[in-house]
Protein backbone atom coordinates (compact mmCIF):
# COMPACT_ATOMS: atom_id res chain seq x y z
CA UNK A 1 0.00 0.00 0.00
CA UNK A 2 0.97 3.48 -0.43
CA UNK A 3 0.00 6.89 -0.06
CA UNK A 4 0.72 10.00 -1.56
CA UNK A 5 -1.45 12.40 0.54
CA UNK A 6 1.90 14.19 2.45
CA UNK A 7 3.15 16.92 0.54
CA UNK A 8 5.93 16.51 -2.34
CA UNK A 9 8.91 17.90 -3.70
CA UNK A 10 8.31 20.27 -6.53
CA UNK A 11 9.15 18.34 -9.71
CA UNK A 12 12.46 19.87 -10.84
CA UNK A 13 13.39 19.36 -7.31
CA UNK A 14 12.92 15.79 -7.51
CA UNK A 15 14.31 15.50 -11.03
CA UNK A 16 17.45 16.85 -10.14
CA UNK A 17 17.41 13.89 -7.10
CA UNK A 18 17.14 11.21 -9.90
CA UNK A 19 19.99 12.67 -12.17
CA UNK A 20 22.39 13.52 -9.12
CA UNK A 21 21.71 9.68 -8.05
CA UNK A 22 22.19 7.98 -11.56
CA UNK A 23 25.63 10.30 -11.72
CA UNK A 24 26.77 9.67 -8.90
CA UNK A 25 25.76 5.72 -9.27
CA UNK A 26 28.05 5.46 -12.34
CA UNK A 27 30.54 7.76 -10.63
CA UNK A 28 30.76 4.75 -8.17
CA UNK A 29 30.61 2.29 -10.61
CA UNK A 30 27.01 0.44 -10.68
CA UNK A 31 24.87 0.56 -13.42
CA UNK A 32 21.92 0.90 -11.79
CA UNK A 33 20.63 1.93 -8.48
CA UNK A 34 17.35 -0.48 -7.30
CA UNK A 35 15.34 1.58 -4.64
CA UNK A 36 12.48 0.06 -2.74
CA UNK A 37 9.54 2.05 -0.65
CA UNK A 38 11.08 4.18 2.77
CA UNK A 39 13.22 7.20 3.16
CA UNK A 40 15.39 6.84 0.30
CA UNK A 41 12.41 6.24 -2.13
CA UNK A 42 10.86 9.20 -0.74
CA UNK A 43 13.68 11.26 -1.12
CA UNK A 44 13.57 10.13 -5.13
CA UNK A 45 9.98 10.53 -6.33
CA UNK A 46 8.18 12.05 -2.99
CA UNK A 47 6.44 8.80 -2.76
CA UNK A 48 5.38 7.77 1.01
CA UNK A 49 5.08 3.94 1.47
CA UNK A 50 6.27 0.18 3.13
CA UNK A 51 7.54 -2.37 1.61
CA UNK A 52 5.25 -5.80 1.78
CA UNK A 53 5.30 -8.87 0.44
CA UNK A 54 4.64 -7.41 -3.41
CA UNK A 55 8.08 -5.85 -4.24
CA UNK A 56 8.07 -2.36 -5.27
CA UNK A 57 11.20 -1.39 -6.60
CA UNK A 58 12.58 2.21 -7.82
CA UNK A 59 15.33 0.63 -10.78
CA UNK A 60 17.35 4.18 -11.86
CA UNK A 61 20.01 2.97 -14.47
CA UNK A 62 23.18 5.46 -14.72
CA UNK A 63 21.77 6.23 -18.52
CA UNK A 64 17.94 5.60 -19.45
CA UNK A 65 14.68 6.55 -17.78
CA UNK A 66 14.07 5.41 -14.52
CA UNK A 67 11.08 2.73 -14.16
CA UNK A 68 9.09 1.91 -10.79
CA UNK A 69 8.40 -1.68 -10.83
CA UNK A 70 4.81 -1.50 -8.98
CA UNK A 71 1.88 -4.00 -8.20
CA UNK A 72 -0.53 -3.32 -10.55
CA UNK A 73 -3.25 -2.80 -7.63
CA UNK A 74 -0.80 -0.25 -6.08
CA UNK A 75 0.06 1.71 -8.59
CA UNK A 76 -2.64 4.42 -7.76
CA UNK A 77 -0.53 5.74 -4.88
CA UNK A 78 1.89 6.12 -7.08
CA UNK A 79 0.57 7.71 -10.62
CA UNK A 80 0.58 11.48 -9.17
CA UNK A 81 4.39 11.20 -8.53
CA UNK A 82 5.18 9.14 -11.91
CA UNK A 83 5.02 10.18 -15.40
CA UNK A 84 3.48 12.64 -16.05
CA UNK A 85 5.54 14.94 -13.76
CA UNK A 86 9.21 12.95 -13.30
CA UNK A 87 9.65 11.13 -16.79
CA UNK A 88 9.27 7.90 -14.40
CA UNK A 89 7.84 5.04 -16.00
CA UNK A 90 5.71 1.95 -14.31
CA UNK A 91 5.97 -1.26 -14.96
CA UNK A 92 3.22 -3.29 -13.62
CA UNK A 93 2.66 -6.97 -12.15
CA UNK A 94 0.46 -8.76 -10.47
CA UNK A 95 0.24 -12.10 -8.47
CA UNK A 96 1.38 -14.62 -9.77
CA UNK A 97 4.36 -12.86 -12.14
CA UNK A 98 7.90 -12.84 -10.59
CA UNK A 99 8.46 -8.90 -9.98
CA UNK A 100 11.95 -10.06 -9.45
CA UNK A 101 12.27 -10.75 -12.84
CA UNK A 102 10.60 -7.69 -14.44
CA UNK A 103 12.72 -5.61 -12.30
CA UNK A 104 16.34 -7.69 -13.81
CA UNK A 105 15.03 -7.34 -17.24
CA UNK A 106 15.24 -3.44 -17.07
CA UNK A 107 18.55 -3.73 -16.95
CA UNK A 108 19.62 -6.82 -18.76
CA UNK A 109 23.43 -5.48 -19.68
CA UNK A 110 24.35 -4.75 -15.89
CA UNK A 111 27.07 -6.01 -14.38
CA UNK A 112 27.33 -4.51 -11.10
CA UNK A 113 23.96 -2.64 -8.98
CA UNK A 114 23.23 -0.98 -5.47
CA UNK A 115 19.79 -2.20 -3.83
CA UNK A 116 18.73 0.06 -1.24
CA UNK A 117 20.08 -0.51 2.49
CA UNK A 118 16.73 -1.38 3.91
CA UNK A 119 15.23 -3.69 1.72
CA UNK A 120 13.46 -6.32 3.13
CA UNK A 121 15.52 -9.58 3.25
CA UNK A 122 12.47 -11.16 1.03
CA UNK A 123 12.59 -8.92 -1.99
CA UNK A 124 17.23 -8.94 -1.67
CA UNK A 125 16.86 -12.92 -2.05
CA UNK A 126 14.81 -12.76 -5.18
CA UNK A 127 16.71 -9.43 -7.34
CA UNK A 128 19.84 -11.96 -5.86
CA UNK A 129 18.31 -14.64 -7.79
CA UNK A 130 16.73 -12.35 -10.67
CA UNK A 131 20.05 -10.76 -11.10
CA UNK A 132 22.81 -13.88 -11.04
CA UNK A 133 26.13 -13.17 -11.83
CA UNK A 134 25.44 -9.33 -11.61
CA UNK A 135 27.41 -8.24 -8.42
CA UNK A 136 25.10 -6.47 -5.95
CA UNK A 137 25.93 -4.19 -3.29
CA UNK A 138 24.21 -1.59 -0.82
CA UNK A 139 22.82 1.74 -2.23
CA UNK A 140 23.76 3.57 0.77
CA UNK A 141 27.07 5.26 0.06
CA UNK A 142 25.54 6.76 -3.07
CA UNK A 143 22.35 7.77 -2.06
CA UNK A 144 23.90 9.13 1.50
CA UNK A 145 25.99 11.35 -0.39
CA UNK A 146 22.93 13.32 -1.54
CA UNK A 147 21.10 13.07 1.57
CA UNK A 148 23.57 14.37 4.08
CA UNK A 149 23.29 18.04 2.23
CA UNK A 150 20.17 19.26 2.93
CA UNK A 151 18.76 21.68 0.09
CA UNK A 152 16.80 24.75 0.93
CA UNK A 153 13.55 23.35 1.02
CA UNK A 154 14.80 20.36 3.50
CA UNK A 155 16.18 22.96 5.95
CA UNK A 156 12.92 25.38 6.13
CA UNK A 157 11.05 21.88 7.11
CA UNK A 158 13.75 20.79 9.20
CA UNK A 159 13.25 24.59 10.93
CA UNK A 160 9.48 24.05 11.01
CA UNK A 161 10.02 21.20 12.76
CA UNK A 162 12.44 21.55 15.42
CA UNK A 163 10.07 24.57 16.37
CA UNK A 164 6.65 22.88 16.91
CA UNK A 165 8.82 20.73 19.04
CA UNK A 166 10.06 23.68 20.83
CA UNK A 167 6.49 24.53 21.50
CA UNK A 168 6.06 20.84 23.04
CA UNK A 169 9.07 21.51 25.28
CA UNK A 170 7.33 24.91 26.23
CA UNK A 171 4.45 22.74 27.88
CA UNK A 172 5.88 20.33 29.94
CA UNK A 173 4.57 22.00 32.92
CA UNK A 174 1.36 21.21 31.87
CA UNK A 175 2.51 17.02 31.88
CA UNK A 176 5.48 16.58 33.97
CA UNK A 177 5.06 16.43 37.90
CA UNK A 178 5.13 14.41 41.15
CA UNK A 179 2.58 11.66 41.17
CA UNK A 180 2.10 11.00 38.13
CA UNK A 181 3.85 7.47 36.03
CA UNK A 182 6.03 8.03 32.96
CA UNK A 183 3.34 6.24 30.46
CA UNK A 184 1.09 8.85 31.44
CA UNK A 185 3.49 11.74 31.11
CA UNK A 186 4.54 10.28 27.82
CA UNK A 187 1.12 10.36 26.48
CA UNK A 188 0.15 13.47 26.98
CA UNK A 189 3.44 14.50 25.34
CA UNK A 190 2.51 12.03 22.37
CA UNK A 191 -0.76 14.02 22.41
CA UNK A 192 0.96 17.39 22.30
CA UNK A 193 3.86 16.59 19.43
CA UNK A 194 0.37 15.68 17.69
CA UNK A 195 -1.50 18.88 18.44
CA UNK A 196 2.01 21.22 17.63
CA UNK A 197 2.23 20.21 14.21
CA UNK A 198 3.69 16.89 13.64
CA UNK A 199 2.48 13.96 11.41
CA UNK A 200 3.49 11.57 14.06
CA UNK A 201 4.92 11.31 17.56
CA UNK A 202 7.93 9.06 16.32
CA UNK A 203 9.50 8.12 19.85
CA UNK A 204 8.80 9.87 23.60
CA UNK A 205 11.05 8.90 25.96
CA UNK A 206 10.45 10.00 29.80
CA UNK A 207 13.38 9.60 31.81
CA UNK A 208 12.50 9.77 35.37
CA UNK A 209 15.57 9.43 38.40
CA UNK A 210 17.69 5.99 38.07
CA UNK A 211 16.08 5.65 34.45
CA UNK A 212 17.28 8.95 33.11
CA UNK A 213 20.40 7.13 33.04
CA UNK A 214 18.97 4.85 30.39
CA UNK A 215 19.66 6.69 27.24
CA UNK A 216 17.37 5.05 25.58
CA UNK A 217 15.04 4.13 28.24
CA UNK A 218 11.82 4.93 26.79
CA UNK A 219 8.30 5.02 29.02
CA UNK A 220 7.82 2.93 32.02
CA UNK A 221 5.06 2.70 34.92
CA UNK A 222 7.85 4.54 37.46
CA UNK A 223 6.23 7.24 39.51
CA UNK A 224 7.77 10.13 39.57
CA UNK A 225 8.78 11.46 42.69
CA UNK A 226 9.45 15.58 44.17
CA UNK A 227 13.52 15.87 43.64
CA UNK A 228 13.49 13.45 40.82
CA UNK A 229 15.82 14.49 37.53
CA UNK A 230 13.95 13.77 34.12
CA UNK A 231 14.78 13.43 30.39
CA UNK A 232 12.78 14.19 28.34
CA UNK A 233 13.71 13.38 24.80
CA UNK A 234 11.01 13.33 22.09
CA UNK A 235 10.29 14.18 18.17
CA UNK A 236 8.60 12.87 14.71
CA UNK A 237 8.18 14.17 11.33
CA UNK A 238 5.84 16.77 10.11
CA UNK A 239 3.49 16.47 7.36
CA UNK A 240 6.74 16.78 4.51
CA UNK A 241 8.58 13.79 6.59
CA UNK A 242 11.49 15.53 8.06
CA UNK A 243 12.30 15.11 11.32
CA UNK A 244 12.50 16.67 15.25
CA UNK A 245 14.21 15.64 17.58
CA UNK A 246 15.55 17.69 20.72
CA UNK A 247 15.90 16.48 24.32
CA UNK A 248 15.85 18.76 27.68
CA UNK A 249 16.11 17.99 31.59
CA UNK A 250 13.87 18.77 33.90
CA UNK A 251 13.46 18.65 37.90
CA UNK A 252 10.70 18.24 39.90
CA UNK A 253 11.36 20.36 42.51
CA UNK A 254 15.07 21.15 44.27
CA UNK A 255 16.82 17.86 43.38
CA UNK A 256 17.90 15.45 45.76
CA UNK A 257 21.00 14.71 44.74
CA UNK A 258 23.40 17.53 45.60
CA UNK A 259 25.73 16.54 43.18
CA UNK A 260 23.07 17.78 40.07
CA UNK A 261 23.98 21.64 39.69
CA UNK A 262 27.61 20.71 39.34
CA UNK A 263 27.43 18.16 37.10
CA UNK A 264 24.54 19.41 34.53
CA UNK A 265 26.73 22.77 34.17
CA UNK A 266 29.53 20.96 33.10
CA UNK A 267 27.11 18.92 30.58
CA UNK A 268 25.87 22.17 29.25
CA UNK A 269 28.72 23.75 28.92
CA UNK A 270 29.80 20.47 26.50
CA UNK A 271 26.79 20.83 24.80
CA UNK A 272 27.34 24.80 23.87
CA UNK A 273 31.03 23.33 22.98
CA UNK A 274 30.13 21.01 20.26
CA UNK A 275 27.67 23.68 18.70
CA UNK A 276 30.06 26.48 19.05
CA UNK A 277 32.96 23.98 16.89
CA UNK A 278 30.63 23.48 13.90
CA UNK A 279 31.51 25.21 10.92
CA UNK A 280 32.66 24.41 7.36
CA UNK A 281 35.50 22.63 6.79
CA UNK A 282 35.90 20.71 10.82
CA UNK A 283 35.03 17.27 10.74
CA UNK A 284 32.02 15.73 12.29
CA UNK A 285 34.92 13.76 15.21
CA UNK A 286 35.95 17.04 16.14
CA UNK A 287 32.55 18.07 16.95
CA UNK A 288 32.76 14.87 19.36
CA UNK A 289 35.63 15.56 20.63
CA UNK A 290 34.41 19.51 21.80
CA UNK A 291 31.94 17.84 23.75
CA UNK A 292 33.54 14.92 25.09
CA UNK A 293 36.58 17.01 26.38
CA UNK A 294 34.93 19.01 28.59
CA UNK A 295 33.24 16.31 30.23
CA UNK A 296 36.10 14.30 30.40
CA UNK A 297 38.13 16.69 31.77
CA UNK A 298 35.58 17.53 34.66
CA UNK A 299 35.86 13.86 35.17
CA UNK A 300 32.96 12.58 33.70
CA UNK A 301 34.25 10.88 30.37
CA UNK A 302 32.99 7.29 31.54
CA UNK A 303 29.64 8.79 31.96
CA UNK A 304 29.41 9.89 28.29
CA UNK A 305 28.61 6.12 26.83
CA UNK A 306 27.28 7.43 23.10
CA UNK A 307 28.11 9.40 20.09
CA UNK A 308 27.60 13.21 20.61
CA UNK A 309 25.26 13.21 17.38
CA UNK A 310 23.28 11.82 14.24
CA UNK A 311 22.93 12.81 10.82
CA UNK A 312 18.71 13.81 10.51
CA UNK A 313 16.01 14.41 8.00
CA UNK A 314 13.38 11.83 6.44
CA UNK A 315 14.71 9.73 8.89
CA UNK A 316 15.48 10.30 12.46
CA UNK A 317 19.05 8.60 12.56
CA UNK A 318 21.43 9.30 9.05
CA UNK A 319 24.29 10.45 8.14
CA UNK A 320 26.48 12.43 9.30
CA UNK A 321 27.49 10.64 12.43
CA UNK A 322 29.16 13.07 15.16
CA UNK A 323 31.74 10.69 16.44
CA UNK A 324 35.54 9.48 17.16
CA UNK A 325 36.44 8.09 13.77
CA UNK A 326 34.15 10.16 11.35
CA UNK A 327 36.34 12.42 9.45
CA UNK A 328 33.76 13.33 7.31
CA UNK A 329 34.81 17.80 6.76
CA UNK A 330 31.34 19.26 7.37
CA UNK A 331 29.78 21.12 4.66
CA UNK A 332 26.51 23.47 4.41
CA UNK A 333 23.58 22.08 4.16
CA UNK A 334 24.50 19.10 7.00
CA UNK A 335 22.15 18.80 9.87
CA UNK A 336 22.48 16.98 12.88
CA UNK A 337 21.54 16.17 16.24
CA UNK A 338 24.45 17.80 19.36
CA UNK A 339 23.55 15.96 22.15
CA UNK A 340 26.20 14.74 25.05
CA UNK A 341 24.88 13.30 28.12
CA UNK A 342 25.96 12.07 31.50
CA UNK A 343 24.44 8.98 32.82
CA UNK A 344 24.97 7.78 36.83
CA UNK A 345 23.54 4.50 36.89
CA UNK A 346 21.21 4.18 39.16
CA UNK A 347 21.01 7.33 40.25
CA UNK A 348 20.11 10.05 37.49
CA UNK A 349 21.08 11.00 33.89
CA UNK A 350 20.51 14.15 32.33
CA UNK A 351 21.30 15.25 28.08
CA UNK A 352 21.10 18.13 26.30
CA UNK A 353 19.60 18.25 22.40
CA UNK A 354 19.73 20.60 19.83
CA UNK A 355 19.32 19.91 15.62
CA UNK A 356 21.84 22.19 14.27
CA UNK A 357 22.48 22.92 10.58
CA UNK A 358 25.94 24.12 9.14
CA UNK A 359 26.31 27.20 7.41
CA UNK A 360 28.19 28.31 5.05
CA UNK A 361 29.86 30.76 8.10
CA UNK A 362 28.94 28.57 10.95
CA UNK A 363 26.26 27.02 12.60
CA UNK A 364 22.46 27.73 12.92
CA UNK A 365 20.40 26.04 15.77
CA UNK A 366 17.01 24.50 15.18
CA UNK A 367 16.14 24.81 18.78
CA UNK A 368 15.74 27.48 20.90
CA UNK A 369 14.22 26.25 24.06
CA UNK A 370 16.93 27.03 27.64
CA UNK A 371 19.49 25.40 28.06
CA UNK A 372 19.64 25.34 31.70
CA UNK A 373 17.85 22.64 34.31
CA UNK A 374 13.95 23.57 33.62
CA UNK A 375 12.36 23.40 37.52
CA UNK A 376 9.02 22.55 37.60
CA UNK A 377 6.43 22.20 40.36
CA UNK A 378 8.45 24.22 43.22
Amino acid sequence: MSSTAAPVPAPEILRSRLERAAAAAEKAGFDALFVTPGSDLRYLIGAVGGSFERLTCLVLPVSGNPTLVVPKLELPGYESVLVNELGVQAATWVDGEDPAALAAGLVKSAKRVAVSDFTPALHVLGLRDALSGVEQQLAGPVIRELRMRKDASEIDSLRQAGAAIDRVHARMGEFLRAGRTENEVAADIAAAILEEGHAVAEFVIVGSGPNGASPHHGASDRVIEQGDVVVIDIGGPVAEGYNSDSTRTYAIGTPRDEDVAKTYAVLQQAQQAAVDAVRPGVTAQDVDRAARKVIEDAGFGEYFIHRTGHGIGLDVHEEPYIVEGNELPLEPGMAFSVEPGIYQSGRWGARIEDIVVCTEDGVESLNNRPHELVVLGE
